[in-house]
């Protein structure tokens, strides 16, 4: 989260009464989403590849801060899925596009890693099956959006769709703009239902993606990475680059807008994701469910299964764990009312 400064410059945290680890370890001074937005004046072809939007720190940095947002990560995922036992229908999905070895795979690993498994719904979109191809482009890819309380994560995504055929010449205008039109509505639909979109763009450049495959030829433990067939899409480099250019703005919608990240920098990609990740998780401010049940009863009735003994050593850690748990809660509260205060979108 950006850092706010206050009178005569000085950062707002040297006013606080208490060290805010997450609050001390960032290095944003600008929110991700407004830095990599896609707009109506996008131009991919002076996009800089290697640049890190709105981060004023190196990779050591971005260690310290993803270390130091893990546990409220965590906390508002758990919130999230908590949240869904009681009917509530929000949850996030994390649409991640990008040519070979721009860091899709390392997304999953690394950022949603960060959390629970029991709460991330992941998806890898391959070559369509017969029975796929038998179904409209959308059909596959229902099937995978994640239910309430989650958090999916698309490799690849009903993007495909339009970027496949765009860069083969086989995706004419008229097509496009069905194409568009198609999938405006699908995410209207999702977001209707409760979900938050996340759209982002892993842009690497031909230099550095022809070092990435060259990695994995020469690395053992990398070969089974690499297809032959890789190089026959890297040969439509400049085709899949036009094919870019036209449709991020195309459906970089108010609602789900696309974030053009630059991914020669892993450690910087990651870093992104998981901001944008947390940012999200804020905005959906969710609370811990109410109990649906007499709470002084239930707890009556499992204190009669227990020994006197047992009893008494829970009863004199009690009070403790219990501020221990609220004085979590407080630091979650704060921290996430922080981030969604920040608005520099």
């Amino acid at each position: 989260m950006p850092k706010k400064n206050g009178k005569n410059g000085k950062s707002a945290h040297n006013h606080r009464h208490h060290s805010d680890p997450l609050h001390d370890a960032s290095r944003w001074s600008l929110d991700p989403r407004a830095a990599l937005r896609v707009g109506p004046s996008f131009v991919l072809a002076s996009f800089d590849h290697a640049a890190t939007p709105g981060w004023e720190g190196g990779e050591a940095e971005a260690s310290t801060y993803v270390e130091a947002a893990t546990p409220l990560l965590a906390s508002l995922q758990e919130r999230l899925f908590a949240a869904s036992k009681e009917g509530s229908p929000k949850r996030i999905l994390v649409v991640a596009q990008g040519l070979d070895t721009s860091g899709k795979g390392g997304l999953a690993r690394h950022v949603m890693g960060l959390v629970d498994p029991q709460g991330v719904q992941l998806k890898a979109f391959k070559t369509p099956t017969e029975e796929e191809l038998a179904h409209d482009f959308l059909w596959r890819i229902r099937k995978a959006v994640p239910g309430p309380g989650m958090i999916g994560f698309f490799d690849r995504s009903h993007y495909e769709d339009i970027l496949v055929p765009g860069a083969s010449g086989m995706l004419d205008d008229d097509a496009f703009t069905e194409r568009v039109e198609q999938i405006r509505d699908f995410e209207e639909e999702l977001i209707a239902a409760g979900t938050t979109i996340l759209k982002v763009a892993l842009l690497i450049s031909h230099e550095q993606q022809g070092l990435r495959l060259l990695e994995r030829i020469d690395r053992p433990d990398k070969r089974w990475k690499y297809s032959p067939s890789d190089l026959s899409t890297r040969a439509k480099w400049f085709d899949y680059q036009a094919i870019y250019q036209r449709m991020l703005p195309a459906t970089s919608f108010e609602a789900a807008p696309w974030y053009a990240v630059p991914a020669d920098s892993k450690w910087y990609t990651r870093l992104v994701v998981t901001e944008l990740l947390l940012r999200a998780l804020a905005d959906q401010d969710v609370s811990w469910p109410p109990a649906s049940f007499d709470v002084e009863a239930e707890r009556e009735r499992v204190r009669s299964t227990l020994s006197p003994g047992a009893l008494a050593r829970y009863d004199v850690h009690r009070k403790e764990r219990l501020r221990r748990a609220n004085g979590k809660d407080a630091v979650v509260d704060a921290a996430a009312a922080e981030a969604r205060s920040d608005r520099s979108v």
